[in-house]
């Protein structure tokens, strides 16, 4: 199982030459990839945070081999023809080594839809998502895009220059007893099941997936990605179908020392 550092770009960490530093620390001590949370403001007593996609051209800037990604972005508060270019771009600057998370996203956690005017509709954020992600993987193509859906219009559009690995691999994000983003997530490179209380629930998630790729087991290649807090075993996650485990850090708590001193120590897994 990969290892890779997830970090909430809060308040010490909401400089993204911190975080670049880090990214580069990371990278020295073996990390596999490091991964953002892409959040607009955050509750109380969280003040400062970053932007994710700037503070990863930092990080792509800082590193060589890093798996990075924003981890995970809610698609249905940014344009899609916006994110093809975003996309497309750092994956040029990083030489290939973008991962794009993508989720529905909650207005529970900030209030970041309801106070900006966005949907507080789960279903209206999926089909936004879900037309989102046929314009990424059009638009990545090189070729014309022609989308006339319920949500976004692209007419006869060309976006160059291409993510520098063809396709940026998606990993779509969901709650892991809910069928529809499993299945969502079997049309793409990755499932990241989010609040995994145990191994076993990731076990029931993974039967899922097999179940709806038909096979015995998963397609290689396909990830399964899981945020492990210090107490968790992680060879019982992996043991359960995982191919990544990500750091699950309290932004509430999070100390820069602490994290750099944890970063330093390299992966426990």
């Amino acid at each position: 199982m990969r290892a890779a550092v997830w970090l909430p770009l809060f308040d010490e960490l909401a400089d993204p030459l911190v975080v670049a530093r880090l990214g580069a620390l990371a990278e020295e001590a073996g990390w596999d990839g490091l991964f953002v949370w892409d959040q607009l403001w955050w509750r109380e007593p969280i003040q400062a945070v970053a932007d994710p996609w700037i503070t990863l051209a930092a990080v792509a800037c800082a590193t060589e081999r890093l798996r990075i990604g924003p981890m995970v972005t809610p698609v249905a508060r940014r344009r899609p023809v916006k994110l093809v270019k975003e996309t497309a771009t750092l994956d040029v600057l990083s030489r290939g080594r973008l991962t794009l998370g993508v989720g529905l996203g909650s207005d529970r956690f900030a209030g970041e839809y309801s106070r900006t005017g966005e949907s507080v509709d789960d279903r209206v954020r999926a089909e936004q998502l879900d037309e989102s992600l046929a314009i990424l993987q059009a638009g990545w193509s090189g070729d014309s895009v022609v989308h006339h859906g319920r949500h976004y219009l692209v007419d006869d559009v060309r976006f160059l220059p291409r993510p520098a690995q063809g396709q940026v691999p998606i990993w779509v994000a969901g709650f892991p007893g809910n069928l529809k983003p499993i299945k969502r997530a079997a049309q793409y490179d990755g499932f990241f099941p989010v609040n995994l209380s145990s191994p076993d629930e990731l076990a029931a998630a993974t039967g899922r997936l097999r179940e709806v790729f038909a096979q015995a087991a998963l397609p290689e290649g396909f990830d399964v990605v899981v945020a492990l807090e210090p107490e968790m075993d992680p060879q019982a996650f992996e043991a359960a179908g995982a191919t990544w485990g990500l750091t699950d850090l309290d932004p509430t708590t999070m100390q820069l020392a602490d994290v750099r001193a944890m970063i330093a120590a390299g992966p426990q897994w």
